[in-house]
């Protein structure tokens, strides 16, 4: 962090369905606020994971939260290079594959796993200071307090084209693996994907990276946390 980058308190909430720019827009804000980045749904994933590893049903509730309150989950904050282990195994890789995205939704729906991480989350947060995290409750549940919350959407067409080029995969089956995620995770009966009633929505469908960063640093300004 350089001696003239703000060190104060700053928290900032980026919420939104997958492929909207959710991540890239906020490993690049932290960059530019001198600050740590969290990725909850890297830690949902990893989760998901051991859960796969362990061979329980994805259905029964109590096994699947036995997992994640087992498992040693370890996720790095740096903007520029994080890393994510579970029980010692790096799964940075794994849990971007489609065993993982196919399964998820489905393991961050119970209820024990989402107080879990959502605890260990806050504690992150509280212990980081200047932080930008980004996931699908952050601003509504995780984070009710930041200093600002941004709700980042875009076009189907856009999302759908933004990942298959991300994993190199068809376009037709990402949009429709998309809109299931997007179902599954916007009905969930704890803590739903959904916009936190005083989150700035940000269309991205035809902005760039750097004019999104751009557009919050200076809303972060306007609050004099930036």
């Amino acid at each position: 962090m350089g001696q003239n980058e703000p060190t104060g308190r700053c928290v900032v909430a980026v919420d939104g369905p997958s492929g909207s720019g959710k991540s890239t827009v906020s490993r690049r804000l932290a960059v530019r606020l001198g600050a740590r980045y969290l990725d909850t749904g890297a830690m949902y994933r990893a989760v998901t994971w051991a859960v796969l590893r362990s061979g329980v049903d994805l259905t029964d509730a109590e096994s699947v939260a036995k997992v994640a309150g087992d498992v040693d989950l370890r996720i790095g904050t740096d903007p520029e290079g994080y890393g994510v282990t579970a029980d010692g195994v790096d799964v940075a890789k794994e849990i971007r594959g489609p065993e993982v995205t196919g399964a998820v939704s489905a393991v961050s729906a119970v209820a024990a796993v989402r107080e879990l991480l959502v605890a260990r989350q806050r504690q992150m947060i509280a212990n980081a200071g200047r932080i930008v995290v980004e996931g699908r409750d952050i601003g509504s549940v995780v984070a009710p307090d930041a200093d600002l919350k941004v709700y980042l959407t875009a076009s189907e067409a856009a999302r759908a084209q933004r990942r298959s080029a991300e994993d190199a995969s068809d376009v037709t089956s990402t949009a429709a693996d998309l809109a299931r995620r997007d179902k599954l995770d916007s009905t969930r009966k704890v803590n739903p994907l959904q916009q936190a009633t005083d989150a700035v929505v940000l269309d991205t469908t035809e902005l760039g990276i750097d004019e999104v960063v751009a557009q919050l640093r200076e809303l972060l300004t306007e609050r004099g946390v930036a």
